[in-house]
């Protein structure tokens, strides 16, 4: 069995998969104080709740966008799955996916998993459309190369940073709201930022397109991705679990 790792800004997911099947995933929040311990008897007590055994566990990959949290999480697989950590980004890494931007290394390891993913389940050029801390719009050509992206603040930190800088306003939960014109406060805040998000996706895809002059399938995962996703027409693919997916293919690559 394969444990996945994806240690995000916002959480950090564990999966486990049996060859090509999906047996469990569990998230938690993301703490650079947590130790390899903790990690390891949080894990293995919910690994245990499916009948998973940490003795089935023969190799584990990540993909982490917080670098103070790699040397507690390669410890984890060490000292709890006796397995070395495969990482996202290290030499000798492979992704099977050429990098045509500027800057490569700038790009997250977790856009590039992404992009992984959705090649291989479509084949066809594509708008990758993340809903994690950051909103992200990653761009992948009829050839299978990243070809660059778009990179907007994400929809908790623009609520969080709502309530920060307005006394007046209240910490909000992201909801779907019944209309568009707001009815108080909270309502009014919901709408601004749910239907700000709606044009955003739909403004920023029709100029990827345009600037792009081919048919491009909008793919949209992470964890907002299904409150978004039937929200506007431009969002063909809902495929909310997409990087853990593709940790699973890249893993497969560099096994052989």
């Amino acid at each position: 069995m394969l444990l996945v790792i994806d240690a995000g800004n916002t959480n950090i997911v564990f999966a486990v998969f049996d060859g090509e099947k999906l047996r469990g995933q569990w998230r938690m929040a993301t703490d650079v104080r947590r130790t390899s311990d903790e990690y390891g008897v949080w894990l293995l007590q919910l690994m245990a709740r499916e009948n998973l055994s940490p003795d089935k566990i023969k190799a584990a990959i990540m993909s982490s966008v917080v670098p103070q949290a790699t040397f507690s999480l390669r410890m984890l697989t060490r000292q709890y799955f006796h397995t070395e950590l495969l990482i996202v980004g290290e030499p000798g890494v492979e992704l099977d996916i050429n990098v045509r931007i500027d800057r490569p290394r700038e790009v997250g390891a977790d856009r590039l998993v992404n992009a992984v993913a959705a090649w291989q389940r479509h084949k066809q050029a594509m708008i990758i459309v993340d809903f994690g801390t950051a909103t992200t719009f990653d761009v992948v050509d009829d050839k299978g190369d990243y070809i660059g992206g778009v990179i907007a603040p994400g929809v908790n930190l623009s609520l969080e940073a709502l309530h920060r800088a307005a006394a007046k306003l209240p910490n909000v939960a992201v909801e779907r709201p019944l209309q568009v014109i707001g009815k108080e406060t909270v309502t009014a805040m919901q709408s601004g930022i749910y239907f700000g998000y709606v044009g955003l996706i739909e403004g920023i895809t029709e100029r990827i397109r345009k600037e792009y002059g081919k048919p491009m399938r909008v793919i949209a995962t992470g964890g907002l991705a299904p409150l978004f996703a039937k929200a506007t027409p431009v969002i063909d693919v809902l495929e909310p679990d997409l990087i853990i997916d593709g940790l699973r293919l890249i893993y497969q690559r560099n096994a052989k």
